[in-house]
This record gives C-alpha cells, structure tokens and sequence, in this order.
C-alpha cells in the first residue's frame, strides 16, 4: 500500500457531460475533485464538453486535445484526470496525444481506497478489485509507465519495464487475482458462519447505509450512547471513505430490546463496479438485516440524487424487500426547517452530532425490528421463575409487579415462546 507523504502534485480534470443536467454534472466534478484531494493531489483547471456520448477513441474530441494540451504546459499539469472510466484503448490514445500521466475516476476511488484500508479483509478487497481494473489496461499503463522510469514517487501506478513485460504481468495479475480470492474467501466463509450463528441466535440486526459522508459511522456512535451495553465507538471523521471495514457493535436499550447495530461502507457516484463485486462479501451483511437505516446527508443540496447512487448500489446487492428508514441526518448544518420529501417515509430528521432525533430514531427502530413481538399480560406463580426468566429474556418494554399469587408480567414477548406464555395468559 502506498503511503500518502509525497508532496501535492498538480491535476487537471477533463469531463464529458453526456445528459442536459448541467448542475449534476458540476456536482460530479466537485465530487472528483474532492475525491483528488484525498489523493493530495491538488486541481488546477477543468475543461469540460457537451457531448451525447464521450469519443470512444480520446473520450474528448480532437479540438478539446489540444486544449488541454495548451492547459498542461500552461499550468505546468503533472497529471490529467478524467471524469469517467476509461476504456484501455482511451487510455493507450490519450498518452499518446498527451504525454503525461493518465487516470481516471475509477482509479481516484480505487486509490483512496488503498489508502484507507486497515484490515486484512479490506485490503485483500481492495487489491482485488484494483487488479480487475488494472488487467485490461496493462497497455496503456505500461506506455504511461516507460516515460516514468527514474521520477519520483507520487500519484502514479508504480514503475514498470514496458511493453516487453505485458505478456508476463499479464500472467502475474491474473495468478495475483486467484491467489487473493481464494484467501478473500476463507474471510467470506467465516462472516457466513458468523451470520449463521446470529440467526441461530434469531438476533435481530440493523444495517447503516448511504453516501461517503453521510454520517453513517456518527450516528452509530450517537446511537451507541443510548445503550447500556460497553460502548467502543467506531472510527469516525469528516472525510470520503473514512470507513471501508465493516463494524458491528451490539446495542442493549433499558427496554431490554437488543440488536446488532452495523456500519458498512460509503457509496458514491459512478461507484467501480470492480469495488462492488470485491466488497459483497461485506456488503452481504446488508442482504442479512433485519432493517436498513439510510443515512442522508440533509445538509446536502444534492441529497435526492446522493439517495438515487445508494439505492442503486442495494439493488445491485439485491437487497430489496428489507424495511428501510430514511434518517436525514446534519439537519444542526440545515438552515431553517428541512422538509422530508413524502417518497422517503418512513424517516426522520437527525444530527448525531446534537443526538437530536436519535431517541426517536431508536424508538423506530425497535418498533420495526421487534414488530413481531406481541403485547400480553401474565401470571406466573412463584415456583415457576425459571420460565419467568425465560419470558424476560425474550421479551421488551415490560414490567414485572408482585401479588399474593405470584409475579404478574405486562409486555411485549417473542412468539417463539408461544408455549410459555400460553401456560400464564391471563
């Protein structure tokens, strides 16, 4: 993994904008640029065109080459990025034309990635997918990589023989793949086992989703504060991808509700299919909820579409027909009242940075994940505490008060203890 000392390198971002939404197009720019900083890679310039589709050998066309040629010596550009991912024969053209360091948006993302990863599962992810995307474009990075030899390090993909090595690197990457997912899926088979146990266990379990920056991580963090359960907060900052592993913490309320609180990875714009296939084994974890949270950033002005990228990511993972609860959080960033759009209900309004609506939030919660709990009032004699015990552990929101004939149980109880509760229905 690359570290991250080398010193700011100077980019200019070339996008095609292919639809008539101008504003969307402008956020997707702002985005990668943000997305290069992460990389400390600091942009200079954005040269953009309006095209229906991008050119399939340059992605722009001719006039807009020599722009950007002009662009580069002008401002003395050490790297170009491009919106959108690039085919290998678009990278192979445009090094050519440009002689200069070549990425695009995809490899942006891949690289912070790297960057952000801490454990063995995410890491081995993360290569993996950068391997899939490096496989067919090992020609233009071997073009771009010749004229490297002897520089610095920095932003770039690493140094390479040339073209005289393709035939082999080819082979290493496609051996390095195998090699990485079969260690990839002794990790996958011990999440399944894990997730086989909890619902064993019928533990109830809650997934956090949403955009990179969303608050996904905080709001677990401020849910976490609610629970009498030992607290060990997850990773949190203001950031892209601040969180790529999977954390899982487990939330006990004074109700006696318990479930399992899960935060997973960021999802943004044009998100690599490479990424996505790499980190299901993660993601499965969603496919397994009980319930969804989708965390917005309501601060956001592109909120909508932000909620659009993470739906489409679920479906993907075919996550449908799991109850999701919109929670539009930042609203302390919010000026004046937010309106939640009618489409998202449920949902509420939060700030896990204030724990404003967070109380509410958990209330929601449990009413979803415990919805098949039923309210019942019972008499249990004294010599019967074992199954009083029983009734407790599988029970929430009651109260137990005492009378001559024994304990006298009012709440809402599993009804996989049917036969329990049968025996002191009142």
């Amino acid at each position: 993994m690359q570290d991250n000392t080398f010193p700011f390198q100077k980019a200019l971002i070339v996008g095609v904008n292919t639809n008539d939404d101008d504003a969307k197009f402008l956020e997707e720019v702002e985005e990668l640029k943000s997305l290069a900083l992460a990389c400390e890679v600091e942009v200079l310039d954005v040269i953009t065109q309006n095209r229906r589709f991008p050119d399939v050998n340059t992605y722009v066309g001719k006039g807009k080459i020599e722009e950007i040629k002009v662009a580069i010596n002008a401002l003395d550009i050490e790297v170009v990025l491009f919106n959108d991912e690039l085919a290998p024969s678009q990278i192979s053209n445009l090094q050519k034309l440009l002689d200069i360091q070549i990425f695009d948006r995809t490899y942006v993302i891949l690289e912070i990635f790297k960057r952000r990863a801490k454990t063995k599962e995410a890491k081995l992810q993360v290569e993996i997918a950068s391997l899939d995307y490096m496989l067919p474009r090992l020609v233009g990075l071997h073009q771009g990589l010749s004229r490297q030899r002897g520089t610095g390090g920095g932003f770039a993909h690493g140094r390479g023989a040339g073209e005289t090595q393709l035939e082999l690197d080819r082979r290493v990457t496609t051996n390095k793949i195998v090699q990485l997912r079969e260690e990839l899926s002794q990790i996958t088979k011990l999440r399944k086992e894990q997730r086989s146990l909890r619902k064993k266990n019928e533990e109830k379990v809650v997934s956090l989703v949403g955009y990179t920056n969303s608050g996904k991580s905080s709001t677990l963090n401020a849910i976490l504060k609610h629970s009498t359960a030992l607290k060990k907060e997850v990773f949190e900052k203001d950031m892209l991808f601040a969180t790529l592993e999977t954390s899982t913490r487990s939330i006990e309320l004074k109700n006696g509700a318990h479930f399992l609180l899960t935060d997973t990875v960021g999802f943004v714009n044009k998100l690599p299919h490479h990424l996505v296939e790499s980190f299901k084994s993660t993601l499965e974890e969603v496919k397994e909820s009980d319930l969804i949270i989708h965390v917005v950033d309501a601060s956001n002005p592109s909120f909508i579409d932000q909620i659009a990228t993470t739906n489409k990511v679920l479906e993907e993972l075919d996550a449908k027909g799991i109850p999701v609860i919109y929670a539009f959080n930042k609203v302390d960033k919010v000026d004046g009242y937010f309106f939640i759009p009618q489409e998202y209900y449920p949902a509420i309004t939060t700030s896990a940075k204030t724990d404003e609506g967070i109380g509410q939030l958990i209330k929601m919660i449990v009413e979803k994940v415990f919805d098949d709990y039923s309210s019942c009032t019972l008499l249990i004699p004294y010599k019967d505490t074992k199954d009083l015990e029983v009734i407790k552990q599988n029970a929430i929101d009651y109260e137990v008060t005492y009378n001559d004939e024994g304990s006298i149980f009012k709440g809402k109880v599993n009804k996989k203890i049917t036969n329990i509760i049968n025996k002191y229905q009142k």
